[in-house]
């Protein structure tokens, strides 16, 4: 069954003897290779500033603007799918239609060009990732340039340019010589913190003045506040490929991504953005973000904001306390043990050095000691993955620690033990667990045969598993406190008040979400603008010194380990060039020896902040001019937080990417470099272009372009394959490129039938032999303009008159200039369609105002053949930026409409009236019907009901 050359009507891909001037592929790829030149020759889309190097026309300038933007696409070696374009061929379509409504539009594309993939090609290889980065754009700047887009080439950038990466390690400092005020709600300069601590503001951890500090203790203090800080991490270490990965690189499994070799955790000295400190501002500002409610509610759950009690539990013959959070403080009296993650930072103060008196021998994992349990107990931890800790109703494991703390409520002992289960990513990394009322406390309290204390009443019969549910409390009262019969909202709210009165806990709220860790163990990324001096104290980089530019190496790769051997730390290729390691540097105190860092930035660095480089790509003197980003992003009416106006891209998205550009445009705003709190108003997520994949008896792909169709199943080469609908791909093989299918019908196909395949939020798939219909489509609007034979212009000149055509036409318009402005372009192209074909049906030579219309209508669609038939109309301007027809409402409205009259219930008559019809008249018309007099036979009226223009109902006595 091939997917890419399917059956083709006569003269698709060359000439035709009988019609030289029809449109064919031949045809439409001359008209699209002369426009795309002459387009880009003649800055077509070049969209102006209101100031700067890109000033323009201030007549544009005055419009409306409009700023459309896709997701950052990764320039792959292996180029682009036809699933790939989707996005952009939409958003060029909204940017053209925006233009034609007298916008003055900004739609531009770059590159995320750091990432793993080219550093890894480099390994294999020795080839430069700049190399095969650099080929690997060009390629999709060809594709994407045969698919006629309209992007203002001038403002492009890619990540890896020096240019613009030196703004990247820009924002980095400006995060690092940052801090949260919270009683302010935002971001302040380091330096004014400074200023506090100077003249008197009490210095954290230290009875000292700050003036009695040394310069190590006062940059401790200020790491501590610094939004960019370095600390030691817990992180997933794969020696395998000697690199820390990101979650979202680890497998459920606990195993890499790329490679599937097994992940450890690990604590590594990292780099970190305390996003934290936004948690608040970034759940509440989406309110005033217009994003899909399926999008806002994953950033709020991994924002996680959770109402509760931070409680102290004393440990045992010592001076430390376990402090937790809960959000159920009402259930402490249910409190029966404790347990922490197996990072946790006190359970090396807190093993005794011995087992105490009548252990459980299923405690203590058949270790000698509980320091030798721990350490087992840690290393088995270590090769899960958080996903695979967290998974619901799998074996809980853990072992005691040997230490006791109290619960401060009930004055009980409780079992101290480190569990899997527990994370240090949430709360505080140590719970106190209450097997009543917690489904995973209570498998493990029967694991570890624990005593099970119920603090709410369940249901009658309830029995054999905690209840999560609602009920007045029970086994819930001291000496000083009973919640018992209160139902969980009163007895949470009580709780919290005596704690805080007792002075061993208090209400606070906390969040799921973690400061970003921001350090890779890698070449191809940002170089941090950071060097150490001999105390190991971190100092930013002037301006002047920036970019800090990667150096040459001869070795990309990281040095592997034994993927089995946890106990190894990375190595990574900056840090073996000497020579850019340690230099002599003048920061202002004389020439000193410096130590660089030698991690890279995530290659989510470059894509915090594109956007604003899009609207001044060629500042050198500051990172956007506040005029431009006023005028391009600023808040407005309706969008108080400011943005881009549409931003699209794909669902996957959803958190990281978006939650780290929301974080770093909330900091920039604060320290007052840009006008916008948020980066992207409006987002819309398209769905994907899915594809079938044909599978041998092995489970192997095959090429789906050789599947034949028969006998109601799937063969390749004589054996039948399944089929199955999937992503498309190159590891599928089933993918088509959009190559083909411009060489097969031309780029104006291929737009119109992805955007006809279906609403474009919603995934679809793909069907080679359907492209057809589209080419078609383009075929018959060609003939209306065009005579095959001659190659000359049919149109009449003189007004139409025929008020059927104008009918269709106006109703088009209006119908179709709508779905284009709200991304509905499956109906649009529908729309447009029908009406080609009532101009066709008709059978005679257009008037030229209709086929004017009919070629502004379909050119934001299919931009080349609108630009060539425009220009054979006799025009000299570019469609691109002529005025979309607008509709006249006098031929959009219909001439009549049926109504329908009802006696007793039943269709009597039908009557064509006027749309505008009122209710009293249409009443009239409806009892002086002659089939409805005979219908009502003399009977009495009882109540009429009118709907007008299509319903009458009467109701007799």
């Amino acid at each position: 069954m091939s997917e890419t050359n399917p059956a083709v009507p006569a003269g698709a891909a060359g000439g035709d003897t009988a019609a030289p001037h029809r449109y064919t592929a031949a045809l439409a790829a001359d008209i699209e290779a002369r426009w795309q030149d002459a387009w880009e020759a003649e800055g077509t889309y070049e969209a102006p500033n209101p100031v700067g190097d890109l000033a323009g026309d201030p007549a544009v300038v005055a419009r409306p603007k409009k700023f459309v933007m896709d997701m950052f696409p990764y320039p792959s070696g292996a180029g682009l799918h036809v699933g790939h374009p989707l996005g952009y061929i939409a958003t060029d379509v909204y940017a053209r239609h925006q233009r034609m409504t007298g916008h003055n539009v900004l739609h531009t594309l770059g590159f995320d060009a750091f990432g793993l993939p080219a550093e890894q090609h480099a390994v294999a290889t020795g080839t430069h990732p700049r190399v095969s980065t650099e080929a690997a754009m060009d390629n999709m700047k060809r594709q994407l340039r045969r698919l006629g887009l309209g992007h203002d080439q001038r403002r492009s950038i890619a990540t890896i340019d020096p240019e613009y990466y030196r703004w990247t390690q820009w924002i980095f400092l400006q995060i690092f010589n940052s801090w949260y005020d919270e009683t302010a709600g935002r971001a302040r300069p380091i330096a004014e913190l400074v200023a506090e601590f100077e003249t008197g503001r009490a210095v954290p951890c230290t009875d000292r003045a700050w003036a009695e500090l040394s310069a190590v203790e006062r940059a401790d203090v200020l790491s501590g506040f610094r939004l960019a800080y370095a600390s030691e991490s817990p992180v997933n270490w794969c020696p395998g490929l000697g690199t820390v990965l990101a979650n979202e690189e680890v497998t459920a499994d606990g195993r890499s991504e790329r490679g599937n070799f097994p992940v450890f955790k690990a604590k590594l000295r990292q780099w970190n953005m305390r996003i934290t400190a936004y948690a608040d501002r970034l759940l509440n500002d989406l309110n005033g973000l217009d994003w899909p409610e399926a999008i806002k509610l994953q950033q709020r759950n991994w924002i996680g904001r959770s109402e509760g009690a931070r409680v102290d539990f004393p440990v045992e013959g010592g001076d430390e306390r376990i402090t937790v959070f809960t959000t159920r403080p009402d259930t402490l009296f249910g409190a029966t043990y404790m347990v922490l993650a197996p990072e946790h930072g006190l359970i090396d103060a807190v093993l005794p050095a011995e087992w105490p008196q009548g252990v459980k021998e299923a405690w203590t994992g058949g270790a000698a000691t509980p320091a030798d349990a721990v350490a087992a107990y840690r290393k088995q931890a270590q090769s899960k993955s958080d996903v695979e800790r967290q998974t619901e109703h799998k074996d809980k494991t853990g072992v005691f620690t040997g230490a006791y703390a109290v619960n401060p409520v009930t004055g009980t002992r409780v079992p101290v033990f480190v569990a899997d289960y527990v994370l240090m990513g949430y709360g505080t990394g140590a719970i106190m667990a209450v097997p009543g009322q917690d489904e995973r406390d209570w498998e493990f309290a029967e694991a570890f045969e624990l005593p099970i204390i119920r603090t709410v009443r369940p249901p009658e019969g309830w029995e054999g598993e905690a209840f999560t549910g609602q009920g007045p409390a029970i086994n819930s009262a001291n000496d000083r406190i009973s919640l018992d019969g209160l139902d969980v909202a009163e007895a949470k709210s009580r709780m919290i008040a005596w704690l805080a009165d007792e002075g061993i806990g208090e209400g606070t709220i906390n969040f799921r979400l973690r400061d970003w860790l921001f350090s890779r163990q890698r070449y191809w990324g940002e170089p941090f603008p950071i060097v150490y001096d001999e105390d190991g104290v971190a100092h930013a980089l002037p301006e002047s010194m920036l970019p800090l530019e990667l150096p040459e190496i001869d070795d990309y790769s990281p040095r592997t380990f034994d993927p089995d051997d946890a106990d190894t730390e990375p190595e990574t290729p900056l840090s073996r060039n000497e020579d850019w390691v340690h230099v002599t540097l003048d920061l202002g105190d004389g020439p000193r020896r410096y130590r660089r860092e030698t991690n890279t930035m995530p290659n989510w660095a470059g894509s915090c902040w594109y956007e604003l480089r899009y609207l001044d790509p060629r500042n050198d003197r500051q990172l956007v001019d506040p005029a431009v980003e006023q005028y391009w992003m600023g808040p407005r009416e309706g969008v108080p937080h400011g943005g881009v106006d549409l931003y699209v891209g794909g669902a996957e998205h959803a958190v990281l990417h978006l939650l780290y550009a929301r974080f770093w445009s909330k900091v920039l705003y604060d320290l007052g470099h840009v006008s916008s709190a948020e980066p992207f108003h409006r987002l819309f997520n398209q769905g994907m272009i899915q594809a079938y994949v044909y599978r041998d008896g092995r489970g192997f792909p095959v090429p789906a372009a050789e599947v034949e169709e028969r006998d109601g199943g799937f063969w390749y080469q004589g054996e039948q394959v399944k089929r199955e609908l999937s992503k498309m791909g190159k590891s599928l093989k089933n993918a088509v490129t959009p190559d083909e299918i411009c060489a097969e019908y031309g780029a104006d196909t291929l737009r119109l039938y992805e955007m006809a395949m279906g609403p474009l939020d919603v995934s679809r798939p793909w069907d080679t032999r359907a492209v057809i219909g589209q080419y078609r489509l383009l075929q018959r609007l060609w003939r209306n303009i065009v005579d095959e034979s001659t190659g000359e212009v049919t149109v009449v000149d003189g007004p139409e008159t025929d008020e059927a055509v104008l009918r269709a036409l106006h109703k088009a318009v209006d119908g179709a200039g709508q779905d284009l402005a709200a991304l509905r372009f499956n109906t649009a192209i529908a729309k447009i369609t029908e009406l080609n074909n009532h101009l066709t049906k008709a059978g005679r030579p257009l008037s030229r105002d209709i086929a004017e219309a009919l070629v502004l209508l379909v050119a934001p669609l299919a931009p080349h053949i609108a630009e060539e038939l425009w220009h054979k109309l006799g025009n000299e301007d570019s469609v691109v930026h002529r005025a979309f027809p607008v509709a006249n409402p006098a031929y959009v409205v219909d001439e009549a409409v049926t109504c329908v009259v009802q006696v007793k219930g039943k269709v009597k008559a039908r009557l064509e009236v006027s749309p505008a019809i009122s209710d009293e008249e249409l009443e009239a018309l409806a009892l002086a019907d002659p089939a409805v007099v005979a219908a009502l036979g003399g009977a009495g009226i009882r109540k009429v009901i009118v709907r007008a223009p299509k319903l009458v109902n009467i109701v007799t006595a």
